[in-house]
């Protein structure tokens, strides 16, 4: 009898049989395909994924031979041999899928003459025939029908010019790409699940928690949401009353059919409840399985859960924006092994799986994820399928990216029964009529608005007069904060925002307030509210802070100061002024300015050029209009061209063409994943356990039988992401340790020298080398 995994037990009583595992994946990954038409694709992938186990080379390894076997490429080789016709195109897909499902995703060939990690390579040096022969008795794999009926790509019209030949190819190409991955996610998440469940049986191991299923629920949601809205419902001024009118229209909009959306509000119109009231409409309309609401600042995420979690409930919200995942376990690998300690391993990486009803995320997470390579962070893709997907402030996608993430916003939206909404004050104009024909960020999004005429909406929410005063450096900043009791200076930098913060200390002004990502999730909630409590009483409240205050947060100051930025950033920021429209228009001002001491990162300063440019269009008073914004972005997407929006070229790392078995694949997986960073300097996570709780949860990470995706969620607000090469040196210096090192791997990287981190300044990570915080006093 051969088997999928052991345990101690020599005697092998209770070891889970290869068919059962085999089965029982097959089983889950068909489950999970289901929900986009690609069941059969998947329950193949799942009954071949361990077929290379049917040897007595593994039997040995599990019996605990040293020798190591390559288990997953022979269910590669075999899915190719079976397949013919158009289902051979889906069974390279599942070769992929099966060769990857321990280390990742595998690119197809390699630039470099020798690469044994590529699918070519391993597929050269593997046969089926090595298999004992009983798996044709056990199992009964079918190849045949594993198209799903997708919308694909059609060939383009005689005459096409071979440019747009060439970018309907190239369309094609992404969408079986796509595929591939969530096939992949299929079988990744259904092996997992599976040996999750055996070795829970057999250790009495804490299973992770089980969600309820959204539409179970819905009801329920609307009620409590209903109830909330009721008690919100007031006109006591024009601002809310305009909240309700935008309400009240979004929501009548709900039973349109799926696909994408844009939701074009003013900053304080009331984009956030305004959007999940559609989301839950749209859901009972159309039976959606989840709704995913994805954020660009964890500083927007603690706000925003908190918000659904308390109308909701806590029991269906989960909030995902951990940077604890399978990268950090990396040099470990410690699912690329074979045998028992292998198959628990697997269980110790950090991972997600967005089973939750409603799960507010990153917008790294979602699109990190829709190109990774990973197992961890691809576990989760195939809950994606059928969700609506909310992408709060839409404008901040990176533009080096953006035309690879509008591909999979697409493609979810076509093939995979989701729908998007591009929800912003300042809308990235991606309207496919805004660009030339074929050009690759654009969307079908004609139609699609869901607020009440954007236009008049910006004319009636207009609350601030914009100044642009030219040079203020530090001394000036610092004067103009000594005259007002309360303000907001946002810059472009954490060095920036550190230098005045202290500039303004030294002045002796009060009620000074630091925020940046130096500081963890916990420590920004609990300063912004103090900082909303200080505006509510009169105090006096002066914050210097970097970008993450100025989407999505909701703070009312009467003055803002904003270094020099790009109009999107310029019209966020002056969202956090006057943003309940109860002081005179004149009197709350933004003043946007030049720091001569500290430019700002060279896309940052070509953003600005973009406004510059545009700004002679439009009179002050009309630069915030959705027009101006049209304009702006029209600039930006000019100025960079169709390179810009695809600066790592991943598109292109996806082909098909003729082969020797018709049309084959080559697609680079692995190496689109290592591209596709929206954090381009690839920042680690540092865990502060500056609290009570966060000791707590630490010190549980030497509990084995707890799973480290438990862990990470709890973990997740203690986090302080840190460029790598000081993370090194704070590791080298012993300030920063791998704690449970020997059965975590190193996920969890923990500060052990406290003194380097401070709630008001955060973590001071500079010069590794010095002993504590008192190096830093000033």
């Amino acid at each position: 009898m051969y088997y999928a995994h052991s345990t101690k037990d020599g005697r092998r009583c209770n070891w889970q049989p290869l068919r059962e595992h085999l089965e029982e994946t097959a089983r889950r990954a068909a489950a999970n395909g289901a929900a986009f038409g690609a069941d059969k694709a998947a329950r193949l992938a799942g009954l071949l994924h361990d077929i290379g186990k049917y040897t007595p080379d593994f039997l040995a390894r599990l019996a605990g031979g040293r020798e190591r076997v390559d288990h997953s490429t022979a269910g590669a080789a075999l899915v190719l041999e079976m397949a013919n016709g158009a289902d051979r195109v889906i069974a390279e897909l599942i070769a992929y899928a099966i060769a990857g499902h321990h280390a990742g995703l595998p690119d197809r060939r390699s630039k470099q003459k020798e690469s044994f990690a590529t699918l070519s390579d391993r597929l050269k040096n593997v046969s089926s025939t090595a298999l004992d022969p009983v798996w044709r008795e056990e199992i009964m794999p079918d190849a045949n029908g594993l198209l799903p009926a997708f919308l694909w790509e059609p060939p383009p019209p005689t005459g096409a010019t071979p440019a747009a030949q060439k970018a309907a190819r190239a369309r094609l190409a992404f969408q079986f790409a796509f595929l591939g991955r969530m096939l992949f996610s299929c079988l990744v998440d259904a092996d997992f699940k599976d040996t999750e469940a055996f070795y829970s049986r057999i250790e009495g191991r804490e299973v992770d928690r089980h969600w309820p299923a959204l539409q179970t629920v819905l009801p329920d949601l609307l009620a409590a949401y209903e109830r909330r809205m009721g008690a919100l419902r007031n006109g006591d001024t024009p601002v809310n009353s305009l909240r309700s009118t935008v309400l009240d229209h979004v929501r009548e909009r709900a039973g349109e059919a799926p696909g994408l959306f844009t939701l074009t509000v003013p900053t304080g119109g009331g984009k956030t409840l305004a959007s999940l009231g559609f989301a839950l409409d749209h859901a009972r309309a159309h039976g959606h399985r989840r709704i995913i609401y994805a954020i660009p600042f964890t500083s927007i995420i603690d706000q925003t859960a908190a918000i659904f979690r308390d109308i909701l409930g806590d029991e269906v919200v989960l909030e995902h924006h951990s940077a604890i995942d399978e990268g950090r376990a990396g040099r470990r690998e410690p699912c690329a092994a074979d045998g028992e300690a292998a198959g628990r391993d697997k269980l110790k990486l950090a991972m997600e799986d967005w089973a939750a009803p409603v799960v507010v995320t990153t917008n790294v997470q979602l699109f990190e994820s829709l190109f990774a390579a990973r197992p961890a962070r691809c576990r989760k893709l195939h809950n994606i399928a059928g969700s609506i997907i909310i992408l709060d402030e839409a404008q901040t996608l990176p533009r080096p990216l953006l035309a690879p993430a509008v591909a999979a916003l697409r493609e979810l939206a076509a093939n995979y029964g989701c729908s998007i909404v591009l929800c912003t004050a300042t809308q990235p104009a991606l309207d496919a009529g805004n660009f030339p024909a074929g050009h690759p960020a654009g969307l079908p999004l004609a139609g699609r608005e869901l607020a009440p005429e954007p236009q008049r909406l910006a004319s009636r929410l207009k609350r601030v007069t914009l100044r642009f005063p030219g040079n203020m450096d530090d001394a000036a900043l610092v004067a103009a904060l000594a005259e007002e009791r309360q303000g907001l200076v946002i810059v472009n930098s954490r060095k920036h925002a550190l230098a005045l913060y202290r500039a303004a200390q030294e002045a002796g002004l009060d009620g000074l307030v630091h925020l940046s990502t130096r500081q963890h999730a916990a420590d920004r909630r609990a300063t912004l509210a103090e900082v909303r409590q200080r505006l509510k009483d009169g105090r006096a409240c002066r914050v210097i802070a970097t970008s993450l205050v100025e989407a999505g947060v909701d703070l009312d100051f009467p003055r803002v100061w904003r270094a020099e930025a790009g109009l999107d950033q310029v019209a966020q920021a002056a969202g956090r002024c006057n943003r309940e429209g109860r002081r005179p228009v004149e009197e709350s001002v933004v003043t946007v300015f030049i720091a001569p001491d500290h430019p700002p990162p060279p896309e940052v300063k070509s953003l600005s050029g973009d406004f510059g440019r545009i700004a002679h269009k439009h009179r002050n008073d009309d630069l915030l209009s959705p027009a101006a914004m049209t304009d702006f972005f029209g600039e930006v997407y000019w100025r960079v061209g169709p390179e810009g929006v695809d600066r790592e070229a991943i598109l292109a790392d996806f082909h098909m063409g003729p082969g020797a078995h018709g049309i084959e694949t080559n697609f680079a997986y692995r190496s689109a994943a290592e591209k596709f960073r929206m954090i381009e300097s690839g920042m680690e996570p540092v865990i502060v356990a500056n609290t009570p709780d966060a000791k707590e949860i630490v010190d549980k990470l030497g509990i084995e039988a707890i799973p480290s995706g438990v862990l990470a969620r709890k973990l997740q607000s203690y986090i302080v992401q840190v460029p790598p090469q000081s993370r090194a040196k704070l590791m080298a210096a012993g300030h920063v340790v791998f704690r449970a090192e020997t059965f975590r791997g190193d996920q969890f990287a923990v500060l052990v020298r406290e003194s380097l981190y401070r709630p008001d300044v955060g973590l001071l990570w500079e010069d590794a080398d010095y002993l504590g915080l008192e190096q830093w006093m000033v």
